[in-house]
């Protein structure tokens, strides 16, 4: 325990010094934090990094999108960097940077479609005007971008000016301007107010998804009833506040029992809940004995057993639930050694495994080397040093993740609901533009 006065430091005294710190020693902080391994788990992760690029976004002054994007993708590259198996921060910097790029497009759109009554329209004017029974095409829209009017004044000597640096009410998403420029790169200092207002609107986005990150675990447990029935044996291994809020709103209603499999405890310390009720952020306080028992004060049945007893109670286990440290294109997913090994004996059993997991967690990476996403441990938990002679003879690994393959995973539950392993890519699809994969 550290001397009074001293605070260790975490998430929450990172948080709580973004408001007085410069932007530069707020982000020093951040990259000392996670290559020390200070702060730890994808939703202390994410919400680390959101918290800093609001205030980045909030403090920077820029005339083009091309340096806001720039901006992001550097303070960006030097946090993964500084711990690569949180895949988390990368997911969140794309998700930044996606937002920026929509909503230059969309301001792109929306100056062009003040231009319709000359015949110079935008794609809302042009779908509107279809009447050969034909779908009318849809205008993509950021997820996270606030309900805007597309509406525009009529031609004013902006217009003009406009016309006369290059840049054609003509172009969209992907094309080029007269003046070769990308319509989302090209620089917005020709409206003074244009390179503000696109800022504010993804500060405005980039506070969705701190507010995303917070409610989460609430989204999904909604869907717990849908899931758990009565009299039904749930095995919950390594379990996280996601897999409490879950288990508590099925047991508001139902009557089951909790199977809970936990690991070897010589040889791995109990994993910390990853967020609290009010805040969602990490207490060192809240272990598997405090999830246990919140488990019991709800008047759950909750039975311990040995991770070696897992295949010999599967047979009367209706289902297993799984809490992931990140969740993979092509479906697998990286989660707390031994889940590999409980997924499989799922498999064998036919009993379905259902992965709970914010959106936030969803990476765009494909596993070419699944081993290259796996973090090692102390060795010494496994075998200690005192065993000098027996150590100069082997090498002692200590994994602390497993990959799990798609094939091995029935279902995933996130905040935006239920989805086949088989589909995740079309969530990769609308959350992460194909430029910054």
């Amino acid at each position: 325990m550290p001397p009074a006065g001293i605070v260790t430091p975490s998430l929450a005294t990172f948080l709580s010094s973004l408001k007085s710190s410069p932007v530069e020693t707020s982000i020093e902080h951040l990259v000392s934090l996670l290559r020390r391994r200070q702060i730890r788990g994808s939703r202390s992760c994410a919400i680390a990094t959101a918290r800093l690029l609001r205030t980045v976004l909030r403090n920077i002054r820029v005339t083009d999108v091309t340096k806001l994007i720039d901006r992001v993708q550097q303070i960006g590259q030097r946090l993964a960097e500084a711990q690569p198996k949180e895949l988390a921060v990368g997911n969140i910097v794309r998700r930044i940077l996606g937002l920026i790029r929509d909503e230059a497009e969309e301001d792109r759109d929306r100056e062009a479609g003040g231009y319709g009554d000359i015949g110079i329209g935008s794609r809302n004017a042009t779908s509107t005007s279809r009447t050969d029974g034909q779908p009318k095409p849809t205008e993509k829209r950021s997820l996270l971008a606030p309900n805007t009017s597309t509406n525009a004044p009529a031609i004013t000597s902006l217009f003009s000016l406009n016309l006369s640096k290059g840049a054609s009410p003509l172009s969209t998403p992907g094309t080029q301007t007269p003046g070769g420029e990308s319509p989302v790169t090209a620089p917005l200092s020709s409206a003074p107010n244009t390179a503000e207002d696109l800022r504010a609107e993804v500060v405005e986005g980039v506070q969705e998804i701190i507010e995303e990150l917070n409610q989460a675990d609430d989204q999904i447990a909604g869907y717990a009833l849908d899931h758990i029935h009565s009299s039904e044996f749930v095995l919950v291994y390594t379990p996280s506040m996601t897999v409490q809020r879950f288990i508590l709103k099925a047991a508001a209603k139902r009557k089951f029992t909790v199977i809970h499999a936990g690991p070897f405890r010589d040889h791995h310390q109990p994993r910390k809940l990853t967020g609290s009720p009010n805040t969602g952020l990490d207490n060192d306080d809240e272990n598997s004995e405090r999830f246990l028992e919140s488990l019991t004060v709800a008047g759950v049945t909750v039975v311990m057993v040995p991770f070696s007893a897992v295949f010999a109670l599967m047979s009367r286990t209706s289902k297993v639930i799984l809490d992931p440290h990140v969740v993979l294109a092509d479906g697998s997913l990286v989660a707390s050694a031994g889940a590999r090994s409980l997924a499989q004996a799922a498999s064998m059993h036919q009993t379905p495994v259902i992965v709970l997991s914010g959106v936030y967690k969803l990476s765009p990476v494909y596993p070419s080397e699944p081993g290259t996403l796996i973090e090692f441990g102390d060795p010494s938990s496994v075998v200690g040093y005192d065993q000098g002679s027996f150590l100069e003879k082997i090498d002692v690994n200590n994994p602390l993740f497993d990959h799990v393959p798609a094939d091995l995973v029935n279902l995933y539950i996130t905040n935006l609901g239920g989805h086949a392993p088989s589909y995740l890519y079309r969530i990769v699809a609308d959350h992460y533009r194909a430029e910054d994969i």
